[in-house]
């Protein structure tokens, strides 16, 4: 019996999970715009490539660091740290979820 209903709601589920998967991706693809417009005149914001700022981490490195969802609160508030040239960088809620999302996409 709960095989079956396991059965039946993964069913019903799954169908959704492009859905799902779409949303993270427009998500991600939002980030890499917010991350594009103001990171990369420092940061290596791609798979490959130098930072043009040689102290600033290429983005696709920071989660060897530390976990990059440890970064949406200090994103929210500013962060007023990081290499010695950046400049206090403040994000609303969902812009912060956004570039999150996306430095996440750089961890696959």
């Amino acid at each position: 019996m709960r095989v079956a209903s396991l059965l039946r709601i993964t069913a019903l589920l799954l169908p959704l999970l492009p859905v799902a998967a779409a949303a993270l991706d427009a998500r991600a693809r939002r980030g890499e715009t917010i991350a594009r417009t103001n990171c990369a005149g420092c940061h290596a914001i791609g798979r490959v490539g130098a930072s043009p700022l040689a102290e600033a981490p290429p983005f696709r490195d920071l989660h060897r660091r530390y976990p990059v969802t440890d970064l949406a609160e200090a994103l929210a508030e500013g962060i007023t740290t990081g290499h010695p040239a950046m400049p206090e960088f403040r994000l609303d809620p969902d812009e912060a979820q956004a570039l999150i999302a996306y430095l996440r996409s750089l961890e696959r």
